[in-house]
């Protein structure tokens, strides 16, 4: 009878290892999401009439959008903080945290008073909230990609980094059946009045399915070994600033096309569709539903891909494909057929779903290890702030303003065009940070140019 070596045994736990864990940082930010997105979704159907009923229909739309984009006014704090945190800690104890802020505050928004209860405190209060959830996410996205490319086998990086991007499909999934069922088992009136409140107060559910599963994986091996080797940073958001300035440049432009895209597709679309196109709000829900199941499949492709062809090509092909179809898809969804729009929104998520595949292990190999948490993050976030944060609220302002989808489109358009850009400016240097043969236990190494910096 024959045993398996030990050697074997060890591929086969380490193996074993970045499958729980991938899996784990899937789930986590499947449910942080969640959290994100039914704000986005109930702020295109119900906040307008809510929190600001004294505005017309145009400016309370942009008022409740506004408040979905102070989320990201927070994200550079929290994004810095457990970056710092991350990078002297470690990576696991942040997701941890992070899911707390954001369950924490998802539920308690579903427990606001209206306008017509308490004034001028709802608006505030849901804003403060808005703000908890933004510096809860700012650090969630680094820790979790981290996490599972760091325990990831070396050529299989991109596959295990796409699984938690697959979160935002999963958390617009989610959010869109839960909505879907609240339409559609009471009134549109209980529905604005107080139904939406239940998709917001599962949160508090599923912050315990999801920190079972956080405390239960172990800390990245990579971060590990920079422990063990004395060679943590004192301030690693300052370093990572001062050692690798391009690599946060490149980084940042290159990332901005998904989150954009993904707002794009799972907010905007929601209130063009039921307020512009006149479709029912149950109809934009399905469409995406459907979509969203399409787009998890084409990221794990995605993910693959990066790893067959390359992160950087297989970047760079999503980024041109958003160019390319950014006004085929109003020209499909303007058409108001449900089999057209579908279409559309599937094409522009193939964009989104390459690039954003293989944006894990692309943008955290631009630092070393012991940077890596602070110059992921910081990346990352400058990328949502002005890709996703901004994008809903600015389609719907040029809409207003050219009465014409074509003005989005151009959006659209220039955002991808701006990380296609960005990623074929990016030379090896840039895109795999070199680490040092041995670094002082102060942390500071004696070579900087071997830290991912370009000279």
């Amino acid at each position: 009878m024959s045993t398996s070596s030990p050697t074997q045994q060890s591929g086969t736990a380490a193996r074993h290892k970045a499958g729980t864990v991938a899996f784990a940082s899937y789930i986590g930010t499947t449910i942080e999401w969640y959290d994100f997105f039914i704000y986005g979704v109930a702020a295109t159907l119900v906040f307008r009439v809510q929190f600001f009923p004294g505005f017309s229909d145009l400016a309370g739309t942009l008022a409740a959008l506004g408040t979905f984009a102070v989320g990201f006014i927070a994200r550079p704090i929290g994004g810095v903080v457990m970056g710092h945190f991350g990078d002297r800690v470690g990576r696991k104890s942040m997701l941890v945290v992070s899911l707390l802020m954001m369950g924490s505050a998802t539920t308690l928004i579903g427990l606001i008073p209206t306008y017509d209860s308490i004034g001028i405190w709802a608006p505030i209060l849901l804003i403060v909230l808005r703000l908890v959830q933004g510096a809860g996410v700012g650090g969630e996205w680094a820790g979790a990609v981290l996490m599972a490319v760091e325990n990831a086998p070396a050529k299989r990086r991109s596959l295990y980094g796409c699984f938690p991007q697959l979160g935002l499909p999963s958390g617009i999934l989610l959010s869109q059946l839960a909505f879907l069922l609240l339409t559609g088992v009471m009134s549109p009136a209980d529905f604005a009045a107080w139904g939406w409140r239940l998709a917001f107060l599962t949160s508090a559910v599923l912050i315990v399915v999801g920190l079972v599963i956080r405390l239960r994986i172990e800390e990245s091996s990579e971060f590990n070994k920079v422990r063990e080797a004395g060679q943590i940073e004192k301030l690693p958001v300052v370093e990572v600033f001062r050692r690798s300035p391009l690599q946060i440049l490149i980084g940042s432009l290159a990332s901005i096309a998904a989150p954009a895209i993904g707002y794009l597709v799972s907010v905007y679309m929601v209130s063009y569709g039921t307020a512009t196109l006149k479709l029912p709000t149950s109809t934009m829900l399905w469409i995406l539903v459907s979509v969203s199941v399409a787009w998890l499949l084409m990221m794990l492709a995605a993910g693959l891909a990066g790893d067959r062809f390359g992160r950087k090509a297989t970047f760079a092909v999503g980024a041109a494909v958003g160019v390319v179809w950014a006004f085929p898809l109003f020209w499909l969804v303007d058409t108001g057929s449900i089999a057209l729009i579908v279409v559309a929104l599937l094409g522009i998520t193939v964009a989104n779903s390459i690039m954003a595949g293989t944006q894990p292990a692309l943008i955290t190999q631009m630092y070393p290890v012991r940077l890596r948490y602070s110059g992921s993050t910081i990346s990352y976030t400058i990328a949502s702030i002005l890709g996703g944060g901004l994008t809903p609220l600015l389609a719907t302002a040029l809409f207003a303003d050219f009465g014409s989808s074509t003005a989005v489109s151009a959006l659209v358009a220039v955002v991808c065009l701006i990380s296609l850009a960005a990623i074929l400016c990016a030379n090896s240097r840039i895109l795999h940070a070199e680490q040092p043969a041995s670094v002082p236990a102060t942390g500071k190494s004696a070579h900087p140019l071997t830290e991912g910096t370009v000279g």
